[in-house]
């Protein structure tokens, strides 16, 4: 069987994730990649055929998606071209994790086009929905990457075929401690305002990764470095707690090494308001922004935060075992 297997590009968690399926998939048949998207930081141990610039949110340093880089950096002809010119027919299935030229690809050639990724649990009728709702955010979402069948990741599994997280073998192989620090890693906000804010809890040690960051800083009790994935899985391992975007990775890989979890959603990002949600739901901590309105409410996380209670089983095997069942039975039909 030859499986394509589109990955999103656009931050870190979807290639994170990818570590653990793509040896899964390679079970079932010859897989290629796609990879589209110009936002990761992190590289993947396995061949990629296909790369693409796709359509990227550009983050901003203000707490939110730059739409001005955003819409700037937005190429349509070529998206389109790059669309035109993936070659889904040529694969007998293909597994999409919110990759939009895969997708779209499919849409067009009227090719099945499965979901394995967090974003279509976040559109299920029984997922965490944020307080304010967002027609247009949640629009979005949808059709970014259309697919034909879900399966997805939440922080619980409330519905059949919505699994708990991926935790890659690099996060399960740590033996976690608390060496008293904190880690912080909020890409949407510039490494000077992410100081001004930290330097109001001169008692603790913040260890801060930045998706902005060309030299290192050592500002008092405030540390600020590239972002690195092994720098980053070890400071996390031995935190105190995760000060984080409200992506879904980067929480459950902490509420898995049984961390107290602080939770910042981005400005009109829909996604990240529900992931907000789920993660408040798991015990975690949420601020709406980084703003001196909320001191008190990092000050109580700091002294007072607890730790999710939460379990996340190794069963990536087994998810790819019943998509790939259950899809070769389709195509027999």
């Amino acid at each position: 069987m030859k499986i394509l297997f589109g990955i999103q590009g656009t931050g870190n968690g979807h290639l994170s994730r990818a570590r653990d399926v793509y040896p899964e998939l390679c079970k079932y048949g010859d897989v290629d990649v796609l990879i589209s998207g110009i936002q990761a930081d992190v590289d993947v141990p396995f061949p990629v055929k296909y790369r693409h610039y796709g359509m990227s949110f550009i983050f901003g340093k203000q707490g939110g998606v730059d739409i001005y880089e955003t819409l700037k950096k937005l190429r349509i002809s070529k998206l389109i071209n790059e669309i035109n010119n993936c070659p889904v027919n040529e694969y007998d299935l293909v597994i999409n994790d919110f990759e939009p030229i895969s997708a779209w690809a499919c849409k067009k050639k009227k090719k099945p086009c499965i979901s394995l990724s967090h974003q279509c649990a976040v559109l299920h009728p029984n997922a965490p929905q944020p307080a304010k709702k967002d027609w247009v955010g949640k629009t979005v979402l949808k059709y970014y990457a259309p697919v034909t069948a879900q399966y997805g990741f939440h922080f619980k599994a409330f519905a059949e075929n919505i699994f708990t997280p991926v935790i890659r073998q690099e996060i399960r192989q740590l033996k976690p401690q608390n060496k008293g620090h904190y880690t912080v890693y909020l890409p949407a906000y510039s490494d000077e305002t992410i100081i001004m804010h930290l330097s109001k809890f001169p008692d603790v040690k913040w260890e801060v990764y930045s998706k902005h960051n060309k030299t290192p800083i050592n500002n008092a009790n405030i540390s600020i470095q590239k972002i690195d994935n092994i720098s980053f899985i070890n400071s996390m391992a031995s935190c105190a707690g995760l000060l984080c975007g409200a992506g879904f990775e980067g929480p459950a890989e902490a509420m898995y090494l049984k961390k107290k979890v602080l939770v910042v959603p981005m400005f009109a990002q829909y996604e990240q308001h529900c992931n907000a949600a789920g993660a408040a739901a798991m015990g975690a901590t949420v601020i709406q922004t980084l703003d001196k309105k909320y001191y008190p409410s990092i000050r109580n996380w700091i002294d007072n935060g607890i730790v999710p209670n939460v379990n996340y089983a190794d069963i990536t095997d087994k998810i790819i075992a019943k998509l790939m069942n259950e899809q070769a039975n389709k195509m027999k039909k």
